[in-house]
């Protein structure tokens, strides 16, 4: 059962980049290494201008695809998934990037693909 609509997913964007900068403070992250922080908010800067620029509701400069968009949220979930094992991070900071893993992989597994609209013209 995929729901996760192109323009919801647009929606979470802003946010998830937003909170991928701030969470790290409010959450104490680094006890295990001071790079958890740095790399979570690295990659919220990162997140930020990737919404900006993907071709859906809310990007400001259309210019990537939206499917590159979801191949880019793939890919950092997996390296956040394997990021503690590889880097070390303990407790809290292993816990932060296992649950974004998982969170962006959930939506990214959602998504509901969008059916291509036909023109009258063609249908004939």
């Amino acid at each position: 059962m995929k729901f996760v609509t192109k323009k919801i997913h647009a929606y979470l964007d802003y946010p998830v980049a937003i909170a991928l900068m701030i969470l790290p403070f409010v959450l104490g992250l680094g006890e295990s290494d001071p790079l958890a922080v740095q790399l979570s908010v690295a990659t919220g800067i990162a997140a930020l201008i990737l919404t900006i620029l993907t071709d859906h509701q809310t990007g400001l400069i259309k210019v990537l695809s939206y499917r590159l968009h979801l191949i880019v949220d793939f890919s950092v979930a997996i390296v956040f998934i394997i990021a503690p094992f590889v880097l070390g991070f303990e407790g809290i900071d292993a816990i932060y990037y296992w649950a974004n893993g998982a969170a962006v992989l959930t939506v990214v597994g959602l998504h509901k693909a969008e059916q291509e609209t036909i023109p009258d013209k063609v249908k004939a």
